[in-house]
C-alpha cells in the first residue's frame, strides 16, 4: 500500500466509520458464539514482533491472513480464515492455491475471501471482514501498514525481519495466537516424519550438495540462504547446502543473497542447483547468458527448475497443506537432476 494511502486511511472519517462498523459487528458476532457454546478456555496471548505487539484476549474466530504460509496453518488447525491476501501466480483455475481448495472444500467450509496484497494492500477489504486477528508472520508488512492494521484487530507480524521466519517458528507463533500450541507440535511433528521417511526412501539424495537461486532479469542472481523455506524443504530431504551460501552475506527484506551474474562462478561446487523463472521469455533470456550457461550444473543439466506455477509455489512453503502435495511432485525432478552427475 502506497504511504499516502496509508495515511489518508487512518485520518479519513470515512475509514474510521468503516472500523466502528467492523468492530460493532465482530462485537455481535462474538456475543453470539458465547451465547450458543461453553464459555472458552482461552487464556490472553502477548506476542511482542518487530512491528509492535498483538494482545489477544479471545478465542480468534475471524481470521485474516496476509504473506505466504500462514493460511494453510490456520486452516490445518481447524480455523479458516475469512479473507486471504491472494497469490495469483501460484493459483490454478479454481482462482485458488490449489491445496487450500481442496483442504477447505473437503471439510465443507466456506472458501476465503481474496484481496490484494503487498504494496498495494487493500485495507478496505480487510475492514470489511471484520478480523479479530491477523497473521503476518511470514510477510513483507510495513510499519505503516501496520500500524492500520492493528487499529481493525491485533497484528501478528515478523519477529525480526521482513520475508524471514523459519517454518517452525512460522507455525508455532501462528499456533500460539490461535490458542492450539499442542496441535501445533503435532502438525510439526508430522511434517518432519514426512520429511524422514522422504529421505529414508531416498538413499541417493544423501550428500548431494545444492543451491537454490533466482533471477529478477538479464544480469542479476541471486542465492537463498540455508533457512529460507524453498532451501529448508530441499534440504530436509537430505540434500545438503552448498557450504559456500554460508559465506555469502544477506540481503535485506529477502532472506537470500544477491550476488549478480557476475559472481556466478561461486556455485561451481553446487552438485544441483534448484531455480524457477516468472515465464517462459524469462527463461529463454536466462538460460542464453554466457555467464549463466557456464555455471557447472548448468552446463550438465544438473538443475531442478519446474514449470508448473502451483508447484513452484507449493514446494517455497513449508506447512501442513503444502508438504504433502509437493512431496510426491518433487522426488521425481530431484532425482533425474541426480541421474546428471553420473554422465
Amino acid at each position: 500500500m502506497h504511504t499516502a494511502l496509508a495515511r489518508s486511511l487512518r485520518r479519513t472519517p470515512v475509514v474510521a466509520s468503516v472500523l466502528a462498523g467492523a468492530l460493532a459487528l465482530s462485537a455481535c458476532a462474538s456475543t453470539t458464539n458465547v451465547s450458543s457454546s461453553s464459555p472458552s478456555d482461552f487464556e490472553t496471548v502477548t506476542i511482542t514482533h518487530a512491528l509492535g505487539t498483538a494482545v489477544i484476549t479471545e478465542q480468534p474466530e475471524r481470521i485474516v491472513t496476509l504473506g505466504m504460509g500462514s493460511a494453510e496453518t490456520a486452516i490445518a488447525l481447524g480455523s479458516i480464515p475469512v479473507g486471504i491476501e491472494e497469490y495469483t501466480w501460484g493459483s490454478d483455475d479454481t482462482g485458488y492455491l490449489p491445496w487450500i481448495y481442496d483442504e477447505v472444500t473437503e471439510q465443507g467450509a466456506e472458501l476465503p475471501t481474496q484481496f490484494t496484497g503487498g504494496t498495494e494492500l487493500d485495507i478496505e477489504a480487510i475492514v470489511e471482514l471484520a478480523p479479530d486477528l491477523i497473521l503476518a508472520p511470514w510477510s513483507g508488512v510495513t510499519q505503516e501498514q501496520y500500524d492500520v492494521l492493528a487499529d481493525i484487530a491485533p497484528t501478528v507480524a515478523y519477529e525480526e525481519k521482513p520475508w524471514t521466519i523459519t517454518w517452525e517458528e512460522q507455525m508455532n507463533v501462528i499456533g500460539t495466537a490461535l490458542g492450539k500450541s499442542a496441535e501445533t507440535a503435532t502438525l510439526i511433528d508430522d511434517i518432519k516424519t514426512q520429511f524422514t521417511e522422504t529421505t529414508a526412501a531416498h538413499p541417493e539424495f544423501t550428500d548431494v550438495t545444492f543451491s537454490f537461486i533466482y533471477n529478477t532479469g538479464p544480469g542479476t542472481l541471486g542465492v537463498f540462504l540455508a533457512d529460507e523455506q524453498r532451501v529448508a524443504m530441499v534440504r530436509a530431504l537430505g540434500l545438503q547446502v552448498d557450504p559456500v551460501v554460508d559465506t555469502l552475506d544477506e540481503t535485506e527484506g529477502t532472506d537470500s543473497s544477491v550476488i549478480g551474474l557476475e559472481n556466478a562462478d561461486l556455485l561451481k561446487g553446487s552438485d544441483l542447483l534448484f531455480t524457477f523463472y516468472s515465464d517462459a521469455d524469462n527463461r529463454s533470456e536466462i538460460e542464453s547468458q554466457e555467464l549463466y550457461q557456464n555455471i557447472p550444473a548448468i552446463a550438465r543439466g544438473s538443475i531442478v527448475a519446474p514449470t508448473d506455477q502451483p508447484f513452484v509455489t507449493g514446494s517455497s512453503i513449508i506447512n501442513p497443506l503444502t508438504v504433502p502435495w509437493a512431496l510426491e511432485r518433487y522426488v521425481p525432478l530431484i532425482n533425474t537432476a541426480i541421474a546428471t552427475l553420473a554422465k
